[in-house]
Formats: C-alpha cells, sequence, structure tokens
C-alpha cells in the first residue's frame, strides 16, 4: 500500500457520481484520459458497496512491522527491523530466504471464501504482487518468485478465484503493484529518469494481461505507482486494451493509482489516499480502503489488541462511507500458514449478522440530500434509487444512528424539518412495529423501541430508521 510519506489529493465535495450503467458494452475508448474517463461504471460495483481486501505474500513470514518489512530492513535500514532480523536470524539471511517458509499449509480457499460470505462482502481483491515482487499465481513472467516455484507450491489466485465465485455472491478482483522495490529492471529505468521502459514491456504489461486473460478479474486494484508518471506505465494505452478488447471489458473496475498525476483523477473509482473516509459527498465514485488492524495491511505477530478496530468502529466506517457515496474495503492479514485469525474473522461475522439486517441501507442504496443529520451528527442517511425525472407516490429514507441514546431512548432528526407532513411511517430495521414520531421546532423527534425489545431482537452496533416519505426528494444525480 501507499507509504504515509507519499502525497494525498482530496477529491471536491460536490454533487455524486455521474448516471451508471447496467450492461456497459464494449466501446472504443481511446488512450486519453477524457475518452477512458467518459467510460460509464458499472453498475455491478456501485451497488456492492462492500469488499474485503487480503494483503498476503512473503511478508507474512517475518510478519512484524507491516508488508513493507524489506524495503524497511534492506531498503531505509530501520534500527526496528535491522535489530529484529539480528536477534531472530543467523547471518547472511536473505528477504529470499523467507520464502520456503511461505508454505500456506492449511490454506482453504474455500474456507476463505465462506468466510468472506458471511462477511457480507459482495466483492474480494487479492494481493496478486505486493511492492516485494513475489506473485501469487505461478506468473511466466516471475520465474523462481511466485507461489508455485517457491513456497506453496500451489496457484493460490486461482484456487481463492474459483472458490470465490462459487459463492454465487462474491465477485473476485485483484490488486497489483506496478513497481518492485529491488527489481533491476525498475531499477535501471529509475536510474535513466523512466525514459526507458523495459521494465513495463519486460514485467508490467506481459503480467497484467496474462493476469486479466487467464483469471478474468472484475477489479483491477493498481498500486506502486508514485515514482514514475502514467506516461512510464504506458497507462492509457493499457486502459484502452482494458476497456475495449479484454475479456472483462464490460465489467472490470479500475482505481486512480496508475502514475504520478492519476490519483483522485482518473480511472473508474478514486481512492485519494489509504483509508480514504472523506466524510462528505464526493462527485466521482470513490472507495475506502482501510485496514481492521490500524498499523498494518499485513500479518504481523507484534499486534496488540488495541491495534485492531471494534466491531462498533468498522460498522461506522461503513455507514459513513456509503452514506457519502463510497464503496469500503476491509482489509485483513493471513498468517503465513493460509489461516485468517480469529479476532479478524469475528469483526467480518458480525459486520455480516449486522449486514444481514440493516442491509438495505447499504446495498443498491445512493447517497440522499443530506449525509449527515444536522442536529444529531452520529445520524448517517442513504437512500433507495429512484430516478430525477419521475415521481413515486412513495420515496424510502434509511438513517442509521451509531450512538445509541441511552439518556432519551428518542432521537433528534433536524434533515426532516421541511419535509414532516410527508412523512408516510417510520420503522426500526429488524423490529417490525411503526415507531412512535412527533414533530419538533427544528425536525422530527423518534422514539426507540424498549430497550429490552432492542436486546432481544439482538439489535446491536447502529439502528436503522427506515423512513417513508409520501413525496420523492430531488435526486443529486
Amino acid at each position: 500500500m501507499r507509504s504515509a510519506r507519499t502525497s494525498v489529493w482530496l477529491c471536491s465535495a460536490v454533487v455524486v457520481f455521474g448516471v451508471l450503467c447496467l450492461g456497459c458494452t464494449a466501446g472504443k475508448y481511446e488512450p486519453t484520459w477524457e475518452s477512458l474517463d467518459s467510460r460509464p461504471l458499472p453498475k455491478w460495483y456501485d451497488d456492492a458497496k462492500v469488499g474485503i481486501f487480503i494483503h498476503w505474500g512473503v511478508y507474512a513470514v517475518p510478519s512484524y512491522g507491516s508488508e513493507w518489512f524489506w524495503i524497511n530492513w534492506q531498503g531505509s535500514r530501520t534500527e526496528e527491523y535491522v535489530q529484529f532480523m539480528a536477534n531472530n536470524y543467523k547471518p547472511g539471511f536473505t528477504y529470499q530466504d523467507f520464502a520456503s517458509d511461505f508454505t500456506a499449509e492449511l490454506f482453504n480457499a474455500t474456507e476463505w471464501a465462506e468466510l468472506f460470505a458471511r462477511s457480507g462482502a459482495r466483492y474480494v481483491v487479492l494481493t496478486s504482487k505486493h511492492h516485494e515482487g513475489y506473485t501469487l499465481w505461478p506468473s511466466k513472467h516471475t520465474f523462481g518468485w511466485n507461489a508455485m516455484d517457491v513456497g506453496p507450491h500451489r496457484d493460490v489466485l486461482g484456487e481463492l478465484a474459483n472458490a470465490v465465485r462459487a459463492t454465487g455472491q462474491l465477485t473476485f478482483g485483484v490488486y497489483y503493484s506496478l513497481f518492485e522495490w529491488f527489481n533491476r529492471l525498475y531499477l535501471n529505468d529509475k536510474l535513466h529518469v523512466f525514459m526507458q521502459r523495459e521494465y513495463v514491456d519486460g514485467k508490467v504489461w506481459p503480467e497484467l494481461q496474462e493476469l486479466v486473460n487467464t483469471y478474468r478479474p472484475e477489479v483491477l486494484w493498481s498500486d506502486g505507482d508514485w515514482e514514475a508518471p502514467d506516461g512510464y506505465w504506458k497507462a492509457k494505452e493499457f486502459f484502452a486494451w482494458l476497456y475495449n478488447e479484454s475479456p472483462v471489458r464490460d465489467t472490470i473496475v479500475t482505481n486512480d493509482r496508475w502514475g504520478m498525476g492519476t490519483l483522485c483523477l482518473h480511472g473508474d473509482f478514486h481512492t485519494c489516499s489509504d483509508r480514504y473516509n472523506p466524510g462528505v459527498l464526493q462527485k466521482h465514485k470513490w472507495e475506502n480502503a482501510m485496514t481492521i488492524d490500524r498499523k498494518s495491511w499485513g500479518h504481523r505477530v507484534n499486534a496488540r489488541l488495541e491495534d485492531f478496530m471494534t466491531t462498533d468502529e468498522l460498522i461506522g466506517e461503513l455507514v459513513t462511507t456509503v452514506s457519502c457515496g463510497g464503496n469500503i474495503l476491509i482489509n485483513v492479514g493471513p498468517t503465513k500458514a493460509g489461516t485468517i485469525e480469529a479476532i479478524f474473522a469475528e469483526r467480518l461475522v458480525e459486520m455480516g449478522r449486522w449486514l444481514k439486517v440493516n442491509g438495505p441501507a447499504i446495498y443498491k442504496s445512493q447517497p440522499w440530500e443530506y449525509q449527515n443529520d444536522t442536529l444529531t451528527g452520529s445520524v448517517w442517511y442513504t437512500a433507495t434509487k429512484g430516478s430525477s425525472n419521475r415521481r413515486s407516490n412513495f420515496r424510502t429514507i434509511f438513517a442509521t444512528v451509531l450512538d445509541y441514546p441511552y439518556k432519551t431512548n428518542s432521537v433528534r432528526l433536524g434533515a426532516f424539518s421541511n419535509q414532516v407532513t410527508n412523512i408516510a411511517q417510520i420503522t426500526m430495521l429488524g423490529y417490525n412495529t411503526a415507531l412512535k414520531w412527533k414533530p419538533t421546532d427544528d425536525g422530527i423527534m423518534v422514539e426507540f423501541p424498549p430497550k429490552n425489545e432492542i436486546d432481544r431482537l439482538e439489535l446491536k452496533h447502529a439502528w436503522t430508521l427506515k423512513i417513508t416519505l409520501t413525496t420523492q426528494w430531488p435526486l443529486n444525480v
């Protein structure tokens, strides 16, 4: 993932992203950003809202600090990492020596896929190759440094792709690091100020096309782009092939990390920075790629309990992200043996239980005129999708309350101050009886069900009010 030292470009907060296509057909896109950016966003991605990110590679063997272990140890020679190696490994031990211990002996792709399905996610993105250059598929262009040649001796990526698709619920995608810290071809291109492209022509393009043609991912999540301009990576030319000729041209989505000057500006969805959650509506589709372990994307044995997000925090991140028009990509870091530790599994399963009840406020939703309530800051809104040129008899707004109102057992909503007469009914997802509510000088007051009923029904973490209006609110589309 992107280092904390790299720059962050913030997007402007205006209206929501453009019209989405139902079944995009391949058009003839030119290798210019103007043409490529005109491609409609495939509808499946905006409907999905929730994805799982998996950072897994040789860095799971030392499992210390972060997935940037190699560069921290032998690049910047950070004292903490140098001392860790001195204390635990014999002199002369190399990073490549870790690969034989990346055995994945307990890796079961079906078990992973079932866990991700239980989480309520709708897509999965696996690190096919991180900055270390090790590939999780038998790449023809990475001899001796892939999961078939050394380590598991398995096509890890292929196994997971098949298992994910077999659930019937999940879409499969891949992360791919453009650069490699210690690749000689890349370092030589860098010495020539990226005026030559031996690494791109001999490694990046062949691998990306191999990935797309062989595994047909529907998310291509690029990273490692920030040292060179998009012209070096030939990003526009690659996008033209991807959108016009590739086997996933109608359905694939790409992010914005394709060279200096592309972050938060180009691609099907914007990431802008790691853990990006602006808290306000964006004009373009975006994604919040974030970690349950706040300090690392890869597995680390030195993680402490307080480093992990609680379930309440995770669901809060999900709700605020979707309210502002984003998708959320939730990262887990498996062990070198191929297991996902219980603390990650617990967070994902609890999120799945919450989504099973509150999913109507998340999946296939869209931002409302308000994202955050004007009176109660812990309330975030979404709305059912509709059309700006068609009126319906009823319109559904969802208000998700992140903090339980223990003192009053009721919540004030300022967003409806001018719509009191249009409210037909208010219910709580998971509770069948209509709720009592009344107008106030500055909005409405909604009374929660008795707390013992909420506890009996195991409604926890966040509570979603379903507000039915008799007239349709204007949409920002």
